[in-house]
């Protein structure tokens, strides 16, 4: 017995789309995934450009294939309406472009700048703050290349500029210029009192964020959006323990580095992800219901 077919009215939201058909046929079985191949194709577009939502409340129809239209609340005749997100790019090249800013200015300033008054070269702790730094992006790269998996694939272009500003600007340009001049606090020698702590806290920063991101890697498949409530290092006592760990990191390369630089970066970095983790916390609640052991504090225990 052959699958029943809805006819959907098809209506542009915003700037028309070129060659977007009136209406569109997909069997009331079929998945959203199919509604977006099909209107791409006709549209001679990607299904990354387009955003559908109903035409009788607005509801996002996403581009899934766990998703069949008829748990859509789309009926016969139902209109839906597309939206042109423009121009895109992938998540995974943005955040290889972000991290890459850090990786170049660091080492060219450390170069380029007469690290101390005397000339005589970077100081110990001029060094040390380079290793710690292209250590902390080169681990990004590497986890943006083999660990994470996107829920979504692509984002707007234009977006690539904003993102990447906070990273060659703030955590490259900024920071890379206050530690290495001469007169920079790290051209002068630190006891080990405050070096030491700062290079533990680092290392135990990047493996507690590592060991994170592989736990939230293998809670989806390849390719998939599903999402799961995640167990293990640190998530038993906040919502978001990778940026608990990556803020500690970079509490660690602030104390070496002695420079008021980093630590602007570290705030800045921190307060983002502390607006992250507080709607993560938000979305397990909402997704999850009773099976999720509701946190008190979604980043920094006792604080945030």
């Amino acid at each position: 017995m052959a699958a029943q077919k809805l006819t959907l009215a098809v209506r542009p939201r915003g700037k028309p789309v070129k060659k977007l058909p009136e209406e569109v046929s997909i069997p009331a079985n079929g998945r959203a995934s199919e509604l977006y191949n099909q209107l791409a194709l006709e549209a001679g577009t990607t299904i990354h450009r387009l955003r559908i939502t109903k035409g009788s409340d607005g509801a996002f129809i996403p581009n899934t294939q766990h998703l069949k239209i008829n748990l859509t609340g789309l009926r016969e005749q139902s209109t839906i309406y597309v939206k042109d997100l423009g121009p895109q790019i992938a998540w995974r090249t943005v955040f290889l472009v972000e991290y890459l800013g850090p990786l170049l200015i660091h080492p060219l300033l450390y170069l380029i700048l007469p690290s101390t008054a005397s000339g005589s070269g970077p100081s110990y702790l001029q060094t040390l703050t380079l290793t710690l730094v292209c250590l902390h992006f080169v681990k990004r790269e590497l986890e943006t290349l083999f660990v994470h998996r996107f829920s979504s694939a692509t984002m707007p272009a234009f977006n690539i500029f904003k993102n990447s500003a906070h990273y060659w600007l703030l955590s490259g340009l900024n920071m890379a210029y206050w530690i290495y001049l001469p007169s920079a606090p790290a051209a002068q020698e630190s006891g080990p009192m405050i070096t030491v702590p700062g290079l533990a806290l680092f290392i135990i920063g990047e493996l507690g964020n590592l060991s994170n991101h592989l736990t939230l890697r293998n809670l989806r498949s390849s390719g998939g959006a599903e999402r799961g409530i995640p167990q293990g290092l640190g998530f038993g006592l906040v919502t978001c323990p990778n940026y608990m760990f990556e803020t500690l990191a970079w509490v660690g390369i602030a104390l070496v580095s002695w420079s008021w630089s980093t630590v602007l970066f570290a705030v800045i970095a921190a307060a983002q992800m502390g607006v992250w983790a507080k709607k993560k916390e938000m979305r397990y609640r909402q997704d999850f219901g009773d099976r999720y052991q509701k946190k008190r504090f979604s980043m920094l225990p006792g604080i945030w």
